[in-house]
């Protein structure tokens, strides 16, 4: 009975000393799930492969990035909600989307099941026409859709997105009505633009200065000041119209997460917003950097869940 009592005990020694080991290995045993709730082609999912290299190399961890579009983000935002926590799924969220689905519609995850890990960006949101477009200024555009409308359309990256609210906010300031077009993504509405198939799309900052602009002329932005990406652009409130909002982007992890993983996370993201070459490559892209820690990040999206409330009481944006 002792040897067997003995066996026993060192058996469940060595099963403890093994998973102890297996936690110690984080993250070097498997790759590392990164999701993005939007489209290839858009700010978040080009953002997320720009960081890709820099992660993986402070993180001695492959990381593979899967897109889940749909939804305005909440595929994505489920997925990683009900993900194990062992910290191998990671996701980019984005607000206004991630704050904004939880005023309009009953979801399907819990999202006290997200925790922020760090905020990357703040990117205004902004009004971009065909390069041909009789379209100058934001006045012509809102002036358009009164005199006719429904005639004016204006392509998202989806229901309750940044662009999406922005356009609701401006046309309930300036009395007009645009006809609202939903894409899965940045790059949609972007090549919908281009083939005039739109009378205007909303890009971020960093969608417009971070590419190929041919085709394509921004009016004006919805930041707060002129961005120093692109400081020939006048804000929609220098053109009259106050009108404030932008696409913020950053990292979140199942909530049941260690918090060792987590910090060790953190970490890596913030050495490579550090990092003077990913810092050229983000200056290339138009990238609108803005570090905050997850729990700063995450302490600030009451304030800004309200706001999402008052404009819904006021102006739904979706019927």
């Amino acid at each position: 009975m002792k040897t067997l009592m003995k066996t026993a005990l060192l058996a469940a020694t060595m099963l403890a000393t093994a998973a102890g080991a297996a936690r110690a290995e984080w993250p070097n045993d498997r790759p590392i799930q990164m999701i993005v709730a939007f489209a290839p082609g858009g700010s978040t999912d080009v953002m997320a492969r720009a960081m890709e290299p820099y992660l993986e190399k402070r993180l001695g961890a492959d990381i593979v990035i899967e897109n889940r579009p749909g939804a305005s983000g909440e595929i994505a935002y489920t997925a990683l909600a009900k993900a194990d926590p062992d910290g191998y799924t990671f996701s980019f969220i984005n607000t206004p989307g991630f704050l904004s689905m939880q005023v309009q519609r009953e979801l399907g995850y819990d999202p006290q099941d997200i925790k922020p890990i760090a905020r990357i960006v703040d990117d205004p949101s902004a009004v971009v026409v065909p390069a041909g477009s009789e379209i100058q200024t934001l006045k012509d555009f809102v002036e358009a859709a009164k005199a006719a409308p429904g005639s004016v359309s204006f392509g998202t990256s989806g229901v309750g997105t940044d662009d999406h609210l922005a356009i609701i906010l401006l046309g309930a300031q300036a009395g007009a009505t645009f006809t609202h077009i939903p894409f899965s993504g940045a790059g949609e509405t972007r090549t919908a633009i281009l083939g005039s198939q739109i009378t205007a799309g909303g890009l971020n900052v960093s969608e417009f200065g971070g590419n190929d602009t041919s085709g394509l002329r921004m009016v004006a932005h919805f930041g707060r000041e002129r961005s120093a990406q692109l400081p020939d652009v006048p804000t929609a409130a220098e053109q009259g119209y106050e009108v404030f909002m932008t696409s913020e982007r950053g990292i979140a992890a199942p909530r049941a997460t260690p918090d060792d993983i987590s910090a060790k996370f953190a970490d890596a993201v913030k050495a490579t917003l550090d990092d003077p070459e990913f810092q050229k490559q983000a200056e290339q892209l138009a990238l609108p950097l803005a570090y905050l820690p997850g729990a700063e990040w995450e302490a600030q999206m009451p304030a800004r869940l309200e706001e999402f409330r008052k404009i819904w009481a006021a102006t739904p944006w979706v019927q």
